[in-house]
C-alpha cells in the first residue's frame, strides 16, 4: 500500500473494544493523534491505569459487556471502523473459566459482527493470536498458509475460542451491510507475545514471581525460540490493517488488499523467552532461574495445577486466590519453538517494526525500575516463611502450654536453649530486635522513601533484618 500516514483515520469515528486495556488504550491514543474525529472505548471496566489520559484527550467511554448485544450496538452506532480487541482467558486463573472465555471471545465476537452488519460499520479489525495455529507442535518461521490447529486439540479454552472467533470474522468478510448497500470488510492481526511499559498480563506476573524467588527453573531447551512484539509495533500493524480494509484505494477499488486476510506480526527477532527477560529481571536485582525442566516434566506440574485450580473453580474470581504457578498452555508458550514471518504484513500492509527489541526492552526496563522505586521492596517467599514460622514457633514454645504439637516445640526449644527461662529471654530479645528495627526502618524510610514509610515499618516488624537490608540498599542508591 502507498497511502498517507493518516489515510482512512482523519475525520473518522472509531470503536475500540477493550479500549481501557494496555493495547486498547495505546490504540485509542494513536487514533486521536492521527486525527480521528471521535474515538470510543467499549470496556467492562469504568477505570484503568490509562483512563485518565484517555479522558484528557477526548476518548469517549462506553462501559458495557461485550457479551451483551445491546451494549455493543450502543457503542458501535455511527462508527466507521471497529477494532475488536476485547478478550478473556489469556493467562492465569482466567484460563480455567471456560464459560466466561467462550461468552466473551465467541459470543462477544458474534455480537460485534451482527452489530456491524445491522448498523452499517464497513471495517472490522480483529486482534487474534498465534494460538489459532499453534498448540504445542514446533513451528519455525511459519506463515499464514498454516492450517488452523484442530479445534478439539487445544489445551486451553482461550486458543479454542479465539480460533473459532477469528474464523467467524474472516468468513464474514464481504457480507453486505443492511443499511447502505456496501460490504463489511474484515481482517485479523495475529500478534506475538506483547511487551512494553505498562503491559499488564505477562510481565507483572513474571516480575512478581521473580521477586518472591518463585522462578526456580527454565522450561525447555536453550535453543527454543519464540516471537515478541513491542506495543508501538503492534499498534502500527493494527493501524495499517485498518488502512488495508479501505475500499477506495487506487487500483484496488472495491477489493481491499487486507479483506479476509490474517497477518502475523512481531518484532522479527525470535529469541528464547528466558534470555529475552533476563535483562529486565537483572535490572531489578532479581535472580534468573539456573536449572531447567523438560517440557514433559513441566507439563506434568502444569496439569497438577490445572486439576487443583479446577477444584477451586467457584473461587477463581477471588483476589485472595493467587494465579496458578504454570498451566499447560503456558508450558508450550515458553518451552516449544514457534515463531512466524511477518513478510505478508510487510508486502501487503507495509508493516516494518519501527522499534527494535533493544529499544523496546530498554523502555520496558526504565518503566519497571521507576515502578520499583515507587513501591515497597520485599524479600523472597523463603525469607517470609523463615521469619513468620520461626517467630510464631518460638513465641508458642515460650508462652503457650505444651499441649499436642506445642509440646514438641517446647522440647526443641529446651534442646537449643537449655531452659524455659532462656527460651523466653530469646523470644523477648527477638521481638525487641524486630521492634527496634521497625522503628529505625520507619525513620529511615521517611527520608528515603516517604510514600512507603508505613509499609517499611510493618514489613520490618515482621521480617527484621531481611526487610531492613533492602531499605538500607535503597538508601545507598
Amino acid at each position: 500500500m502507498h497511502l498517507s500516514e493518516n489515510e482512512g483515520i482523519e475525520g473518522g469515528t472509531f470503536v475500540v473494544t477493550g479500549g481501557l486495556g494496555f493495547v486498547g488504550a495505546a490504540l485509542c491514543k494513536e487514533l486521536v493523534r492521527r486525527g480521528a474525529r471521535e474515538v470510543r472505548s467499549l470496556d467492562l471496566r469504568s477505570t484503568s491505569p490509562w483512563s485518565h489520559d484517555l479522558l484528557s484527550i477526548g476518548v469517549r467511554f462506553f462501559q458495557g459487556d461485550i457479551s451483551r448485544r445491546a451494549d455493543v450496538e450502543k457503542a458501535l452506532r455511527g462508527a466507521d471502523c471497529v477494532f475488536h480487541l476485547a478478550s478473556y482467558g489469556m493467562s492465569g486463573k482466567e484460563m480455567l473459566q471456560f464459560g466466561r472465555v467462550d461468552e466473551v471471545n465467541i459470543n462477544g465476537t458474534c455480537h460485534v459482527l451482527e452489530a456491524c452488519l445491522e448498523i452499517g460499520v464497513g471495517r472490522l479489525i480483529y486482534v487474534s493470536t498465534y494460538n489459532v495455529v499453534f498448540g504445542g507442535k514446533e513451528i519455525v518461521n511459519g506463515n499464514e498458509s498454516l492450517p488452523y490447529f484442530p479445534i478439539d486439540d487445544h489445551v486451553d479454552p482461550y486458543g479454542h475460542s479465539k480460533s473459532i472467533a477469528e474464523q467467524l470474522v474472516l468468513k464474514s468478510n464481504g457480507r453486505p451491510l443492511k443499511k447502505n448497500g456496501k460490504r463489511l470488510y474484515t481482517c485479523a492481526v495475529r500478534p506475538a507475545a506483547i511487551y512494553g511499559p505498562g503491559e499488564e498480563r505477562h510481565l507483572p506476573r513474571i516480575v512478581s514471581l521473580a521477586k518472591l524467588g518463585l522462578l526456580p527453573f527454565k522450561v525447555g531447551e536453550p535453543r527454543v525460540k519464540t516471537d515478541w512484539i513491542y506495543i508501538d509495533n503492534l499498534i502500527l500493524a493494527i493501524i495499517l490493517a485498518s488502512m488495508g480494509l479501505l475500499d477506495d484505494i487506487p487500483g484496488h477499488e472495491g477489493h481491499p488488499v487486507a479483506a479476509g486476510q490474517p497477518y502475523f506480526v512481531s518484532d522479527g527477532l525470535p529469541v528464547n523467552s528466558f534470555e529475552f527477560l533476563q535483562p529486565l529481571l537483572r535490572s531489578l536485582d532479581y535472580d534468573m532461574p539456573k536449572s531447567s525442566l523438560s517440557v514433559q516434566r513441566a507439563l506434568f506440574l502444569a496439569r497438577v495445577f490445572w486439576a487443583l485450580y479446577t477444584m477451586l473453580y467457584p473461587w477463581l474470581n477471588r483476589k485472595w486466590l493467587p494465579h496458578p504457578f504454570i498451566l499447560p498452555a503456558e508450558v508450550y508458550k515458553v518451552g516449544v519453538t514457534h515463531y512466524f514471518s511477518f513478510l505478508k504484513a510487510k508486502e501487503e500492509l507495509g508493516y516494518v517494526p519501527m522499534v527494535t527489541p533493544r529499544e523496546g526492552m530498554a523502555a520496558t526496563i526504565s518503566y519497571w525500575q521507576d515502578r520499583q522505586r515507587k513501591s515497597l521492596d520485599g524479600p523472597t517467599i523463603y525469607a517470609w516463611l523463615f521469619c513468620v514460622i520461626g517467630m510464631l514457633a518460638i513465641m508458642t514454645a515460650a508462652f503457650l502450654p505444651g499441649i499436642g504439637p506445642i509440646g514438641f516445640l517446647k522440647s526443641l526449644s529446651l534442646f537449643l536453649f537449655r531452659s524455659m527461662w532462656m527460651t523466653r529471654f530469646v523470644c523477648i530479645l527477638a521481638v525487641a530486635a524486630h521492634l527496634g528495627e521497625g522503628i529505625y526502618a520507619w525513620k529511615l524510610a521517611r527520608r528515603v522513601d516517604p510514600a512507603n514509610s508505613k509499609g517499611w515499618f510493618w514489613q520490618t516488624i515482621v521480617l527484621g533484618i531481611f526487610s531492613l537490608r533492602l531499605l538500607l540498599k535503597r538508601a545507598k542508591k
